[in-house]
Parts: structure tokens; sequence; C-alpha cells
């Protein structure tokens, strides 16, 4: 045995659990198949401005015991999450506030707003929301349901909103105060540098070998480490014997335009049906549109984001948390348990809608069990 862990995936699960394994004195060999660490979180520098491959990362936790750790890698920025809707060139403030339902309604007070969300939710006659259809309209109303939600919603799960689970919409705020600031999180911000270099820092001292598959070759990488943590698709790794677990993927188109500011907000909604794509992403505005040196950028990137079914190959993003889903997972679940020199952790080893303080809590809490 050459190394005490083996990890497979050089994504945050896996960087957390090496930098503390390797802190604990052990032996690490960290490999991933991509050309690159950092898995999703992974971000490359445009034009100074440091771009989100796979999509808007916004770090924020009430978990004091992650970002005091998290913050010994990275020094974060201020950035506020306050995301703007587009409903056919109509501008909406999310998450829903009282911005959104002056626009909306023409209303000044919470009083008026909550009285209009009864109205509407009454007129519908909703007493027991039965999918998300219902559970958006008891929350904000027919109108913001209609212009906000269903074709935004649609779009991202391609299945009508009357076929989704209820739960899904229970985590958007819905505010009756003026605040825009999409996550009720004490600490947020996006590391200064990108996320790469935060990666990287947790990685220092770590051995890595990137572009190398796991599965090209598993017997012999099993057999170079008493211990083997997986943090790829857990059905993988048992070779879809009992079937495929479902996923949502998302497709970019990135591109740098020669303007200083296309959209004057890190992220704009797509709510019609009509856009194709479900948001633009706008880079440089995750970091106020400096560079390192705090002059301003002449140019911009932006990246349309489209969601799509996923089929084996694509890059799997959401787990699909149905009940379909979760039969299938509770089944690799009882295998995983049975592998008693494998842990399986992250959001594709657990099956799990994980943000990023939830995976490092994870691997902290893997870590202490373990180390």
């Amino acid at each position: 045995m050459k190394y005490d862990y083996l990890i497979v995936g050089a994504g945050l699960y896996g960087a957390v659990f090496a930098q503390k394994a390797k802190e604990a004195g052990k032996k690490v060999l960290v490999i991933d198949k991509r050309p690159n660490i950092a898995g999703n979180v992974y971000t490359e520098e445009m034009e100074g401005i440091h771009v989100h491959i796979y999509g808007a990362h916004i770090f924020h936790t009430n978990n004091k015991e992650v970002w005091d750790y998290i913050t010994r890698f990275a020094e974060f920025n201020r950035f506020t999450n306050s995301p703007v809707a587009n409903y056919k060139g109509e501008l909406y403030s999310l998450p829903f506030n009282m911005y959104t339902f002056n626009k909306m309604w023409g209303v000044v007070t919470p009083e008026e707003a909550a009285a209009k969300i009864e109205e509407q939710k009454k007129a519908a006659g909703i007493t027991e929301p039965k999918n998300l259809e219902e559970q958006a309209i008891s929350l904000v109303g027919t109108d913001i349901y209609e212009k906000l939600i269903k074709g935004y919603t649609q779009k991202q799960w391609g299945r009508p909103c009357t076929e989704l689970p209820s739960f899904i919409i229970k985590r958007l705020p819905v505010r009756l105060t003026f605040d825009n600031n999409y996550f009720n999180a004490l600490y947020q911000g996006i590391p200064v540098g990108g996320y790469t270099k935060m990666v990287a820092n947790l990685l220092d001292g770590v051995e890595v070998k990137l572009g190398v598959d796991y599965f090209d070759d598993k017997e012999a990488y099993d057999a170079m480490a008493d211990k083997v943590i997986y943090t790829g698709p857990i059905d993988a790794y048992f070779d879809y014997k009992l079937g495929t677990l479902e996923y949502r993927s998302v497709r970019f188109e990135t591109e740098v335009l020669d303007m200083p500011n296309f959209q004057g907000n890190a992220a704009v909604n797509y709510t019609d049906s009509e856009s194709p794509y479900t948001r633009i992403i706008e880079h440089k505005w995750f970091e106020f549109g400096k560079d390192a040196n705090g002059n301003d950028l002449p140019k911009t990137v932006i990246s349309r984001e489209y969601s799509s079914e996923w089929k084996l190959g694509d890059e799997p993003y959401y787990p699909v948390n149905d009940e379909k889903n979760g039969a299938l997972y509770a089944q690799y679940k009882g295998l995983a348990d049975k592998e008693d020199h494998i842990i399986f952790g992250g959001r594709l080893g657990e099956y799990k809608y994980y943000d990023m303080d939830a995976v490092i809590a994870s691997a902290l809490a893997m870590a202490a069990k373990e180390l």
C-alpha cells in the first residue's frame, strides 16, 4: 500500500477530505478524469475575469465552523446575490420581495402585498398544495406564478409544474420587506481570485493526477491505498447494474463581448417560456467588474444557460430527487454500505442536491470520523 487514501475526484468534497488527511499526516493521492481540479466550482480566467465554467457558484452559509475552515484557504469578497427576473422585457426583483410586489401590483405596504397574495390564493381554491404549481400559487399568488415561476421552472426541469413535487419551490424566499438578498445567510461571498485558486490552496502539498479515469484501471488504483474516497456517481461505481439514476444537465454558451457591461447584474433569469435559456450570467459582476488591482475591466464575459435532459455521458448536475430515483438510490446505498474500504461522498456519491457549504460540512464530518 503506497497511500493511506486514494481520493477519486478533485472537487470540493475530495479536496477538503484530502486537506484534512494530509494535515493528519496521512499519505494521499487525488485523481480526477478532468484536466483540471475543482470539479463543478472550477473557474477559468478570461479577459481578467474569473469565469464560472460550470455555472454560477455563490458561497453562502450560516455554519460558522464551515466558514472559519474555508476562509483559511480563500479571502471572500462581499458579493450579495440579488438576481433579476426578465419576463418579456419586464424586469422584476428576485427573490420575491416588496420591490417585486410593487412592480407587479402597484402595492406599497406589506399589508397590501399580503392581502393581494391571499386574494389570489383564495381565488385559486388551494388548501393543501399537491404539486409545485399549487404550492407556488399559495406562496405568491397567480400573477407572480404565471410570469416569474411557471416558464422558468418548466425549462429548468423539462416537465410541467403540475408534475413536479411541491417541496422544490419551498426553498424560494418570499419577503414582505425590501430585502433583495437571495440568501438568508450570515456569511456569503465569492473567493477573491476564483474558486480554482481556493481549491488549489486546499490541495497544496497533496499529490494530484489529472486526466485519469479511475475505472480505466480500478483494481490497480484500489490496490494503491488502504481506503478509497469516491466522489463520482454512485451508480457508475456499481456499473449501473440496478439501473441509472436520473439527473438534469445544463449546457452553457459562453462568449466574450467587446463592451464593459452587458446586463448590469451577475444573474438575470429569463422567466418566459419562449426564451430558450433559463438565465444569463455576467461573470465580471461577481467581482464588481474590477480586476485584481481594482481597475475597471473593458470587456465582459456572459454565459447563457440551457437546462436539458441528462443522458449517460453528459455532465450530471441536479439529482432528480423524486420517489423513483430515491428508491433506486436506497438500493445502491445498500450496496455501498457493504463496501468496507470505500467511502462514498459528495453530490454524486450521495445523490444529493448539495449547496457548497453542506458539501464542505459533510467532508469535514467524514474526515473527523475517519481520521
